[in-house]
């Protein structure tokens, strides 16, 4: 790339594929499966286990949600040449203030609950080879090893194996749990059970809603996709993708709904609650389903974790690059940069602290405010870009994207509040 900055969005359009191919989805996939975390596993389980099938609607619209943020992100980068981070900074300097603050308190925060999501796991199906905190530590180091020495293309192709267990053993389970067909249709009507307000809100807002949605964009041009030809492929890696995730996450719904609503069992909040799940398969149908369970819950911990660790380290190579430019030269690979190692370094290091002492509370405090405002950042700063001179006449936001674009933001503000105000203060 011949600048770092800004790529002609009219160049090489002649050399991209015009129409979509299933051939070419791999980003989508990627962004779907990084922000599908063990605790949104949790609270889709918990969400089904209090109301049973009523709320799947809120699941589908969830998902749609979804695939117009990721869509209007891969839009920005394709239409614009430009990346989102320096979409950002064209707002005014409060927006680079915030990303710094995010990215260097979140990542610390985030790399030791990602270590101990992937741990939890390998520990119950291997109980006698070390303890939680050695997996974390090996959940960690492979981690940064494997991003280190891989170029995207290989990463990908790691994430879509990894996506494909998570996909088969969910769907095994709901299909093993025998659902109601009948009830789950009858969910696809919009209903609020009394106090299903919060838990309506996380399901459409919360599942898979992280800063890794933002990194879409980059993911897109990490593939080679970098002007408007690439578009419709785009479009429809965008849709596949979180067409895979909606599934997904229907099928935990089922799951919860037919285990636990039905008897009346509870979940531990947080990963933890997932090994209660594994308990409660075995004893209903066997060590070999429970076992399989743990399995695809290590390959969604593991996603995120890998997920995370490639693609906000790109986007702190591209905040580097406006910055100090010499750190990040014209040509240079991001992904081999200084910058990038140096984030991939800050996740994995100072957060193994974080596995032997309780985080400090000012510390979680912080966390959980500055990450509350991301998603309703992420969803209004790009209303902004997109119905505004710096992105071309020809690819600003329709009537269609702008209601998404406003009703998520409305919806992430809301849930921004309620996560605030649960905070320990």
């Amino acid at each position: 790339m011949a600048d770092s900055t800004r790529i002609d969005a009219r160049r090489g359009e002649n050399r991209s594929p015009r129409k979509a191919s299933w051939r070419h989805i791999g980003p989508g996939i990627v962004v779907a499966a990084t922000g599908v975390g063990a605790g949104d596993l949790v609270a889709t389980l918990i969400a089904g286990g209090k109301f049973g099938y009523t709320l799947l609607w809120a699941a589908v619209i969830g998902c749609l949600v979804k695939v117009s943020l990721a869509e209007a992100v891969g839009r920005w980068h394709l239409a614009t040449g430009r990346t989102l981070f320096d979409g950002w900074r064209s707002l005014g300097p409060w927006t680079t203030f915030y990303f710094v603050g995010y990215v260097v308190v979140w990542g610390f925060v985030y790399g030791a609950a990602a270590m101990s999501s992937s741990a939890l796991p390998l520990a119950a199906l291997f109980p006698d080879v070390m303890d939680l905190k050695g997996w974390a530590l090996l959940c960690g180091l492979v981690g940064l090893v494997f991003v280190w020495f891989n170029r995207y293309a290989v990463f990908e192709k790691v994430m879509t194996v990894l996506v494909g267990v998570m996909f088969l053993v969910t769907v095994y389970l709901a299909i093993r749990v025998t659902p109601h067909l009948d009830e789950a249709l009858a969910g696809l009507v919009p209903v609020l059970p009394d106090g299903s307000l919060i838990y309506t809100l996380g399901l459409i807002g919360g599942v898979g809603g992280t800063i890794t949605l933002a990194a879409y964009g980059y993911w897109v041009n990490a593939k080679g996709w970098t002007d408007t030809g690439w578009m419709k492929v785009m479009r429809l890696d965008n849709r596949v993708a979180y067409g895979t995730t909606g599934i997904f996450v229907v099928a935990m719904l089922f799951v919860g709904a037919e285990l636990l609503y039905s008897s009346g069992a509870a979940l531990t909040k947080g990963d933890k609650g997932l090994l209660d799940l594994s308990g409660i398969l075995e004893q209903r149908y066997g060590s070999a389903t429970a076992k399989l369970f743990l399995v695809g819950f290590f390959a969604t911990s593991f996603t995120s974790l890998i997920g995370v660790w490639h693609g906000v380290s790109l986007m702190f190579a591209d905040f580097t690059s406006k910055y100090r430019p010499s750190l990040v030269p014209a040509g240079t690979d991001r992904e081999k940069s200084l910058p990038f190692r140096a984030y991939l370094l800050w996740l994995t290091f100072p957060p193994i602290s974080l596995l032997f002492l309780d985080q400090p509370f000012g510390l979680v405090i912080v966390y959980g405010v500055i990450g509350a405002f991301f998603m309703p950042f992420l969803a209004l700063t790009l209303l902004w870009l997109l119905n505004s001179s710096r992105t071309p006449a020809d690819w600003r936001n329709g009537a269609l994207s702008n209601a998404m674009l406003a009703g998520a933001g409305l919806l992430f503000v809301v849930l921004c509040v309620q996560q605030v105000r649960e905070l320990p203060w």
